[in-house]
């Protein structure tokens, strides 16, 4: 520390803050003679990033006990596991939450919240010079620093310890092995890579079932070992192999086929994608051309008025449906994971009399920046699907023409999102408003304009509030520029150090400070410029500046929902006129029930 009224600190670089510190080269030569990692050539990995690093700095060992949950249903996943020995459980049946440790988070207190309110630090976003770099003495968790699992694990669940590291343990473990159905993972099997790549919640609860030791890799290294093509390939055959079989089991729709009839149609299902994974970078540019021309640039899956050939089924991304209107295309629905397209035209071409014409598709189907989609061949969808489907997941004129209504009351698949604004509709995937989970949206018609969310805001944020009151507008509604939570957290994919994270069990994307590296990469890549780079202090004022550099340290600060304030999100909580709401807009339903109470 100085007199000048700076502090000069190291500034962080990228693998600064290891994912094991503990990880030595003597590991990294055990795990470069083990597969899948003998057989990649390192000549295909940058000189920046060598495969070499990427096993030191982006992996850690983990060594697990027999009944230690090791990832959780619904929990977002940030790595994938790959078992060294021993051996795995997956519990196709899910779990209670109590029973897996789950609980709500907990926020601080209502005197803490009001005292931060009411008396807020003297200068905008300071921070401890000991917060702002990495410090090595983490041996264990997770890469943000927490624990594996909850903390304070409900009765059904015991809080144990494995090499210094928390987590948690089922009681009746082998009661759940021998109940439910649990497919079983031994050497060499990888797991958790889809939720990691896709940055998706888990769908499946993996519990160790034997002492077994695995290798965990975040997402930034996985997504650099797909730099080699054999291991990129290998990654399809275990999905094909592993989980495809799970996730079509996980679509409404063929949740009763029995396991031999979904045996085949896994074999006969493909695997396509559309778009970029990156879809950010062409954001700014499409969103400046015309509905029409915006649409002719997304990726066409398929046409209309062509024979469906395949029942389609959304894996990842967005979808837009749309057909020729005039001049232009009329939107009709978006469909988000585990949606379907076809369905109506081709359960109708398999049912109808012989004397009716088949349907023809109705609609377009285009990748919405990026669309990852299974294909299932018409044939096996009449052979192997339909004849199994309850009743009420088709549509109503189906189940007449087969005459097998059950007369049930269950939840149907939403084969297509309809709306009754199709102006509002076209806007909202337009602006790719669709991607997010926690949207902030104005009623300009209630709206005072008296700043009091943004108020509010700044008071939980150390000075400085997380959004502008400002943004694309529709009609009555203002979208405001706030980090959304997007379904699809772009910003997450460049970052270096893996600073971008989402929090496992509520979903709410964060920023671990003390491994950003202020380069920016997040905010250059957010489509909707909802994250700020801001220069920081000290609680004196003192700026925080690089030692070698002397250019001041910049972290980036983005909304993250007040995740540790009992009223939740302070700009809702603030808003005197219930103007404003934070609302899921992957789905219109929510919007709609929104706007019809405020008619």
């Amino acid at each position: 520390m100085d007199n000048s009224g700076v502090i000069a600190l190291p500034r962080p670089r990228r693998w600064d803050e290891p994912m094991d510190p503990l990880m030595s080269d003597s590991d990294v030569a055990y795990l470069r003679s083990r597969q899948p990692f003998a057989s990649l050539d390192p000549a295909a990995f940058p000189r920046s990033t060598p495969l070499e690093g990427i096993l030191k700095n982006d992996c850690r060992l983990r060594r697990c006990e027999p009944g230690e949950v090791i990832v959780r249903e619904g929990d977002y996943g940030s790595s994938a596991f790959l078992v060294l020995s021993g051996c795995v459980a997956v519990v196709i049946d899910s779990l209670a939450g109590e029973r897996l440790g789950r609980q709500e988070p907990r926020p601080v207190s209502w005197t803490e919240a009001l005292w931060q309110f009411f008396r807020p630090g003297e200068f905008p976003e300071t921070r401890k010079p000991e917060d702002v770099v990495p410090v090595q003495r983490r041996t264990s968790g997770s890469p943000s620093g927490k624990p594996d699992a909850a903390a304070e694990p409900d009765a059904a669940a015991e809080l144990g310890e494995v090499d210094g590291r928390q987590t948690i343990f089922l009681q009746d473990f082998d009661a759940v092995i021998k109940a439910g159905e649990t497919v079983t993972l031994g050497p060499g099997e990888l797991f958790g890579e889809v939720a990691a790549m896709y940055r998706s919640p888990r769908t499946a609860t993996v519990i160790a079932e034997a002492e077994a030791t695995l290798l965990e890799i975040r997402w930034q290294g996985l997504n650099l070992l797909r730099s080699d093509p054999k291991f990129a390939a290998e990654l399809e055959s275990h999905y094909r192999k592993q989980w495809l079989p799970l996730h079509l089991r996980e679509v409404p729709l063929l949740g009763s086929i029995p396991e031999d009839r979904l045996a085949a149609v896994a074999a006969a299902t493909t695997l396509r994608s559309c778009g970029r994974v990156a879809w950010n970078s062409d954001h700014e540019y499409l969103r400046q051309l015309s509905p029409r021309e915006q649409i002719e640039n997304e990726p066409l899956v398929t046409d209309e008025g062509r024979n469906p050939t395949d029942l389609i089924i959304v894996r990842a991304g967005f979808g837009r449906l749309c057909r020729r209107h005039g001049d232009g295309y009329l939107t009709t629905a978006y469909l988000g994971k585990g949606q379907v397209f076809g369905l109506s035209e081709i359960a109708f071409n398999a049912t109808r009399p012989t004397d009716v014409p088949p349907r023809t598709v109705a609609n377009q189907l285009r990748a919405v920046g990026f669309l990852d989609t299974l294909h299932i061949p018409v044939e096996v969808f009449a052979a192997d699907i339909l004849p199994y489907v309850r009743r009420e997941q088709l549509p109503a004129e189906i189940s007449r023409l087969m005459l097998a209504s059950t007369g049930s009351k269950t939840e149907a698949l939403p084969v297509a999102v309809e709306t009754e604004s199709t102006s509002l509709l076209e806007f909202i995937v337009q602006e790719r408003l669709n991607n997010g989970r926690s949207a902030m949206v104005i009623d300009l018609h209630r709206c005072t304009r008296c700043d009091d969310c943004v108020t509010a805001c700044a008071a939980n944020h150390g000075g400085n509030p997380r959004f502008v009151r400002d943004g694309v507008r529709h009609d009555r509604l203002q979208f405001v520029q706030a980090c959304m939570q997007c379904t699809d957290p772009v910003c997450m994919i460049g970052c270096p150090t893996g600073a971008i994270v989402r929090d496992e069990t509520t979903g709410v994307i964060g920023v671990h400070e003390p491994i950003c590296v202020g380069c920016g990469t997040c905010a250059s890549a957010c489509p909707y410029d909802n994250i700020r780079m801001v220069e920081i202090c000290d609680q004196k004022g003192r700026a925080l500046t690089d030692q070698k550099s002397g250019k001041p340290i910049t972290k980036a600060a983005k909304c993250d929902l007040c995740n540790d304030m009992p009223s939740g999100p302070a700009c809702v909580a603030a808003c005197p006129h219930d103007a404003l709401v934070r609302i899921d807009l992957s789905e219109s339903h929510p919007l709609e029930r929104w706007l019809d109470k405020r008619s």
